[in-house]
């Protein structure tokens, strides 16, 4: 492709993504795609010779719209929200246009420094002080493993330069609880910790840690002969978006020398208006590390994970590599990103964040996430005010988890009656919801978050969600 047909066929593929944002709400959230139906349109084999990149641009529109949910729909309330703000969408493309990689700070300077400088504004932005150093990863689940990793480190005098984990005495383990995510039982499980020494502390009514069961946790595998390596707490749980206390945690992390990582993955976009950072009080006196998801909620597009920690050389002493064809005279004077993570490469991400930043401003996202907020307040008030209907979690932020018990569904059915509604919800293509479990029963969490959401979607969601669990009340009495 020459640079004037990539620059015409650039100008369509433009043309074509603001023509589908423009139009979005048009389309139903999910399809109605089964199994294998992609597959089925598409040739068993590559092409031998070269298709026209117009049949390229018209597969977009019979292909992959049809059969993909629209993440971007005004009514998308699932999972947590994953945005892609029209400057971060410019800026992630300049990035894969430029082609460039920061193996180290000679390959690519503007790479590393505008990296810097852009995490460093997010660190403002946050409240975090200037004892934290920051860099993007990929996900909050690569964050997380590189968290486990430097507290497996930390609590083992850097085993990993003698005989690892399999020479230790004492095994390790990590405390987290119900409310965190998956992905932090996975690093531990990367980690080398083992499932047997992951450690799912209890949690109270609001599905938040309790401190006295994490303490109580901590000192019986004293007891037992084992080893306390790390705690990570979660500001925004994937369910029900608990908080836990950061400060009464933090404490006992520091009394027992544990590493505390907080997964802040959505929430923690939320610190960027100050009446909210009291949902991580405590952080600055005793966490560790923190990963915050750019790409959750604030508007990046995926994928853009910001990992902060308070000791800088501690994460480059485990996370270092430094082959020697990666070696310039210039490392004495700059960072080396490539020593601050797992991949020895890593993409231009900081474009997409800067363009946004810059684009919206810092007051432009308060707004939307403020908006956004008084969106999940409003539902919550319309879900309380309807008998039948209940909210089961604190609505802190921007996710309702709601509940329908109708009289007439016997208890022991009130899970199957809540799935099934929720599926003809997402089947019916006017919302998108996703159901989890709590407290050991399923509930839906309508998750508010996309750039174009109005009052009139949330009036929309409620009104298709009370009709279809209506029509299957009688199927469940």
């Amino acid at each position: 492709m020459t640079p004037e047909e990539f620059r015409k066929r650039g100008h369509e593929i433009i043309d074509w993504l603001a023509d589908y944002h423009a139009k979005i709400s048009d389309y139903p959230v999910q399809p109605a795609t089964q199994p294998g139906d992609v597959k089925a349109m598409l040739p068993v084999s590559p092409p031998v010779d070269a298709e026209g990149f117009d049949e390229i641009i018209a597969d977009l529109d019979s292909v992959v719209l049809p059969n993909i949910s629209h993440w971007q729909h005004p009514r998308f309330f699932g999972y947590f929200p994953s945005n892609s703000l029209g400057s971060g969408i410019l800026g992630d493309l300049v990035c894969s246009g430029l082609g460039v990689l920061g193996l180290s700070w000679q390959s690519s300077p503007a790479v590393t420094e505008i990296e810097e400088v852009t995490v460093d504004w997010f660190r403002q932005m946050v409240g975090l002080s200037s004892a934290w150093f920051g860099v993007i990863n990929d996900t909050a689940s690569t964050s997380t493993l590189v968290a486990l990793l430097c507290a497996r480190e930390k609590s083992t005098g850097f085993s990993l330069v003698r005989q690892g984990l399999q020479a230790e005495l004492k095994p390790l383990t990590i405390y987290t609880s119900a409310s965190a995510h998956s992905s932090v039982e996975k690093a531990a499980l990367l980690a080398g910790f083992g499932r047997e020494n992951v450690r799912m502390v209890d949690i109270d009514g609001n599905f938040a840690m309790r401190p006295e069961a994490l303490e109580d946790a901590i000192i019986a595998d004293i007891h037992a002969g084992l080893k306390p390596c790390a705690i990570v707490a979660a500001v925004g749980g994937t369910a029900t978006v608990s908080i836990d206390p950061v400060s009464e945690i933090a404490a006992i992390a520091r009394k027992h020398g544990l590493w505390l990582h907080i997964d802040a993955a959505m929430a923690g976009n939320a610190m960027i208006l100050p009446e909210l950072r009291w949902m991580w009080e405590g952080i600055e006196e005793g966490a560790d590390s923190v990963v915050i998801n750019a790409h959750k909620w604030l508007g990046v597009p995926f994928d853009c994970s910001l990992y902060f920690v308070r000791d800088e050389p501690h994460l480059l002493r485990v996370m270092s590599a430094d082959p020697s064809f990666l070696q310039s005279q210039a490392d004495e004077k700059v960072r080396n990103l490539r020593n601050t993570g797992i991949p020895l490469g890593r993409r231009f991400r900081a474009l997409k964040l800067w363009f946004a930043i810059r684009e919206q401003g810092v007051s432009g996202l308060q707004a939307r996430l403020r908006r956004d907020i008084s969106l999940a307040q409003d539902l919550r008030s319309k879900v309380e005010a309807t008998p039948g209907w209940e909210v089961v979690a604190p609505v802190v932020l921007q996710t309702v988890c709601i509940v329908n018990r109708p009289k007439s569904v016997p208890s022991h059915r009130l899970d199957d009656f809540t799935r099934a509604w929720a599926h003809s919800v997402n089947a019916s293509g006017q919302a998108y919801v996703t159901p989890a479990i709590a407290a050991g029963h399923w509930m839906v969490r309508v998750s508010i978050g996309t750039i174009c959401t109005e009052a009139s979607d949330i009036e929309a969601v409620w009104r298709t969600i009370q009709e279809v669990a209506t029509a299957l009340v009688p199927e469940f009495s």
